[in-house]
């Protein structure tokens, strides 16, 4: 009998994926190990190999395919003697349109418990995944009238809907007097009628920020806290490291060291490298730094796992190789994937300070803007000129007290302006 190939799940958090390439042909053998089809999930394009010996004997879905379901059927592999079957499809709601409304998610936690306690009158047919977006929506499926097989609730049938009408009672009062309302697609485009414009359609990445970034500036209770630091000394220090260092192929650069800085401050100060887990906080022991990559249509955040214990030219030949392969999409999930606190740095852009968005479940994030020259007042009260770096660090106040992240923010400043310690 004919094995189906699966869309595998190759993230914690993939539900579905775009099956970007073919790496086989239908009539091919394969063996375990061999690489079948490169696959695209909401942070990179990553490659999948088989598990089982045999003969592709059909591609299901066309390479390009985008939002297959994670566990659909995408191929065919015939054992010994199997001939293909010519009847296998996928299911019918393993490729679906991308929704056009991204729901609030304050309304989660209220619409899983009331979609639970509605679900006592007649059956009703539908797929797990429309059930667990109905959950997430606070949906009511009485009310949704299904296009799949005997009239079977598919995803397709709750990505289009216009939320308002199709809420559970709760949850419905809950939106209108706590929220504005939602505006469909096509409402929004109305408002633009006779306007030129293009129209660019969600991908996997930008879906996953939009949700994962509402959800931190909504449930994260943030506070700021802002310091001027002084660079005069680092830059000395970074100039006689990297002409040492040149003969290696090396080249530190200011992040490297912020990188170091941060890493050692937070073994400095313990209490501050902690996580937020939902009912408890995390301790974490290692210094696992996340550094903010820039990369078309979205931004990766690799980890440098250990990075209190790593010389600078470990950190700055790591962070460059995690660079190149985040702009690549090529980083398997445990490289951008963990992590205690985080560093976005807008400073080569030119831009002098701004106010950073945590990432969960980190504790904190640091922005970091331009090192620029200014009129300082000396120690001795006379006035002179320093390069000055403004930085801004966000901080989950769930986890971090005013207090320790004033305390872990002091370490960070104090190792940036003594750069010598850094190699103590």
């Amino acid at each position: 009998m004919a094995l189906e190939i699966l869309m595998p799940a190759l993230s914690p958090t993939m539900e579905e994926g775009t099956l970007t390439k073919w790496l086989v042909a239908e009539g091919d053998v394969v063996r375990s190990g061999d690489l079948l089809a490169e696959i695209e999930t909401d942070k990179a394009i990553m490659e999948f190999e088989a598990v089982d010996e045999g003969t592709i004997g059909k591609l299901l879905i066309p390479e390009g395919t985008a939002n297959v379901k994670v566990n659909s059927a995408i191929a065919l592999l015939l054992e010994d003697g199997d001939a293909p079957d010519e009847t296998a499809r996928p299911a019918a709601d393993a490729v679906v349109k991308a929704p056009t409304i991204v729901p609030p998610p304050s309304i989660t936690p209220l619409g899983e418990k009331l979609v639970k306690s509605t679900n006592t009158g007649p059956r009703i047919f539908s797929s797990p995944l429309a059930r667990r977006i109905a959950r997430d929506k606070g949906l009511d499926l009485n009310k949704i009238t299904g296009s799949g097989p005997r009239g079977r609730i598919i995803k397709a049938d709750l990505s289009n809907k216009n939320l308002t009408g199709f809420l559970t009672p709760a949850v419905t009062s809950q939106v209108s007097s706590a929220q504005p309302a939602l505006l469909e697609a096509s409402s929004i485009e109305a408002i633009y009628e006779g306007r030129t414009y293009e129209t660019i359609a969600l991908d996997g990445m930008r879906k996953i920020i939009a949700t994962r970034l509402t959800e931190a500036k909504q449930t994260i209770p943030h506070f700021y806290l802002r310091r001027d630091i002084q660079l005069d000394e680092l830059l000395i220090a970074r100039s006689k490291i990297n002409k040492q260092l040149g003969k290696r192929g090396i080249k530190v650069s200011v992040n490297d060291f912020i990188i170091k800085a941060c890493a050692l401050a937070l073994q400095a100060v313990p209490t501050a490298n902690s996580i937020w887990a939902g009912d408890r906080i995390l301790k974490m022991k290692a210094s696992d730094v996340a550094v903010a990559v820039a990369i078309e249509g979205g931004l990766f955040t690799p980890v440098l796992q250990d990075a209190e214990d790593k010389s600078l030219s470990h950190l700055a030949t790591e962070m460059k190789d995690l660079a190149e392969r985040a702009r690549s999409r090529k980083l398997a999930p445990h490289e951008y994937q963990g992590g205690s606190f985080a560093i976005s740095n807008l400073g080569m852009m030119g831009v002098d300070n701004f106010d950073a968005v945590i990432n969960p479940p980190h504790g904190a994030i640091l922005a970091v803007g331009a090192g620029k020259k200014k009129a300082v007042v000396l120690e001795d009260g006379s006035l002179g000129v320093a390069t000055v770096m403004s930085v801004t660090m966000s901080v989950d106040h769930r986890v971090i007290d005013g207090a320790l992240g004033a305390e872990l923010l002091q370490e960070i400043v104090n190792n940036l302006e003594n750069p010598f310690c850094l190699f103590a």
